[in-house]
């Protein structure tokens, strides 16, 4: 029978958590930095810039997650987080049910927590 220490735990609780909160650093940094790369009269749609800033924040938490050599099909699930909460909120933005400050406010809340989820469902692969 092993016994795993508390102390062990904790240590990887830290890292699992300091993980999380690089991807989200990771994330903003791609906001602010690839923001600039986009035409005005594109961003000026608040679909096309929802889409614009999922892809910036996705890319450069893509290349954080590869740095940090997770696998490809654990980059392409967190990248899907990053989409999801956007792709589902545009159809009913389009439809006129929904604003667009909606839109940007309720994907960014959905995304952290979704993220969290998957980290937690494939914790073998971040709790290290």
């Amino acid at each position: 029978m092993t016994t795993t220490h508390p102390r062990s735990n904790t240590r990887k609780l830290i890292r699992f958590a300091a993980h999380y909160v690089e991807m989200v650093v990771a994330m903003i940094v791609g906001m602010v930095a690839l923001a600039p790369l986009w035409p005005a009269e594109w961003v000026a749609r608040p679909d096309v810039h929802a889409m614009t800033m999922a892809l910036d924040m996705t890319i450069a938490m893509a290349l954080w997650m590869r740095i940090r050599r997770h696998s490809w099909p654990r980059t392409a699930e967190m990248s899907a987080t990053m989409f999801l909460p956007f792709a589902v909120l545009l159809v009913p933005y389009w439809l006129g049910a929904i604003s667009a400050m909606t839109v940007m406010v309720a994907a960014h809340v959905i995304m952290f927590p979704l993220m969290l989820a998957l980290m937690l469902w494939r914790r073998t692969d971040y709790w290290h």
